[in-house]
This record gives C-alpha cells, structure tokens and sequence, in this order.
C-alpha cells in the first residue's frame, strides 16, 4: 500500500486520528533512537498493541530502514517487528501479515542480514524476535526476552506454584523463592541435547551458533528443555510452560 494513498485521517493510532502519523514517521526517518519513544507511543504502546494506522505504516517503516543507517536499523526494525508480533495470524482474513508482505518480507531480508552482523545479545534477541514477527510466527515472536535476561517465570503444571527458570552460563536451575535476596532450595533445568532439538528450535540454536551467540545457543538449549518443580517434583516442559503464560 503506498503511504500517499493511505487516507490516515480514517485510521486510528493509540491517541486518536492518525492523521499526524506521516509527520511522525519523517522525524523518525530523521532521528530514529529520538523518536523511538514517541513513536512506540502512538503505534505500539508497551510493545503489544497496534492500531489500523500501526500496520498502515509497515510500507513507510521498510522505506526507512531500506535507506537507513545500520544505527538506525536497530531502531527501525525493532519498531516494525513489535507492530507485526501484534497482527492476527496469516491464517486470518485479510491479515496485515498478508496485506503488508512485501513490506515485510523486505523488513525480513534487512533483519535476517543484520542479525549475523550484531554482536550484542540484547539487540540480538530484539532482532530475533522481530525476524519471527514478520514471518508470522506466533509466541516465540515476544517470548525470547528471557534469554537475554536469563529468567522466565512460569507456573507448576501440577501444583501451580510459581516457578523462576533462571538460565545462567554458569548456573541454570528453577526455585519458587526470590533466589536473588537469599539461599534457597533450587532444582536444575535438564537442557535438550543439541541434536534432539527439531523445528523451531532446532533453527534459533543453529542461528545462534552460526552468528557467535553461544550464550544464547545455550539458553535456547534449556528454554526447551525440561525442569522439576521444586515444591511437587513434577516434571514438565520449559517451553510449555512459558507458552502457557503467554497472554495474547
């Protein structure tokens, strides 16, 4: 859809009348890390709501960053990923995800070359995430944070405890008690074994191999692997777990 066809004054963003919204975007173009939160603001409000202008401006955002500095790519595709993570699924009629895909999988081809280009891990699990929003995969589009921070916080299948999955190089366990302010009783994560990792991931471990990030290839390792609880000692999945909390 082309930007200057777009009647904006029918759309909305998270303030109303998206009429201002072509404004926004060339000062975004202008200076992506100081428009960031304006921006984010009006077309994804906390990373997880868009509006009928959000997704009006996946053309512009691909535009940007086609032209844009490697600067302002970690900008600019972040933005664009956390819109996409919030469209209905390509199974749903006239998806944004469909809509916009030459937009998007213009965004993808940029994101999928900067990815073996970035070194720092927190930028490198933002661009993940957003590499899997534009191919419309669901879930995993948002729920990789916990790779970067090293913990997820999931509950007992069982006895619906909750669970704090920590994944450290040094330490990967699970615990129901705040483990940062005193000692407590912890039961370690059973990773999977690399070559047992199908699908999905089987793919971001290999990614993360590929590009340099082992730490992250190790948290994907026991993201999808298992744990005990340590209250009711039942077994579970890791990755079930964090799928089930998952809120839409």
């Amino acid at each position: 859809m082309d930007e200057r066809m777009t009647d904006w004054s029918a759309l909305t963003d998270a303030c109303g009348s998206a009429e201002h919204v072509p404004g926004l975007l060339d000062r975004f173009e202008a200076d992506p890390s100081g428009m960031w939160s304006e921006l984010m603001d009006h077309l994804c409000p906390q990373l997880d709501t868009a509006f009928t202008a959000s997704f009006a401006a996946l053309p512009r955002l691909a535009e940007i960053a086609a032209v844009g500095s490697q600067d302002a790519l970690s900008w600019v595709l972040p933005a664009a990923g956390a819109i996409a993570a919030c469209s209905p699924g390509l199974s749903e009629p006239d998806s944004p995800l469909t809509v916009h895909s030459a937009p998007l999988a213009a965004l993808h081809d940029l994101t999928d070359h900067r990815l073996g280009r970035t070194a720092e891990a927190e930028e490198y699990v933002n661009l993940l995430q957003a590499l899997l929003s534009f191919e419309g995969v669901e879930i995993w589009d948002r729920c990789l944070g916990g790779l970067r921070t090293g913990e997820y916080e999931v509950d007992c299948p069982y006895c619906g405890v909750d669970v704090f999955v920590v994944v450290g190089q040094d330490e990967s366990f699970c615990c129901t008690e705040d483990y940062a302010l005193r000692e407590v009783e912890k039961s370690p994560l059973r990773p999977a074994p690399s070559p047992e990792l199908k699908g999905l991931p089987r793919r971001l471990f290999t990614r993360a191999t590929a590009d340099g990030q082992e730490g992250l290839a190790h948290g994907v390792r026991h993201l999808f692997g298992r744990a005990a609880c340590p209250d009711c000692g039942t077994d579970f999945s890791v990755a079930e777990r964090v799928a089930s909390s998952w809120i839409p």
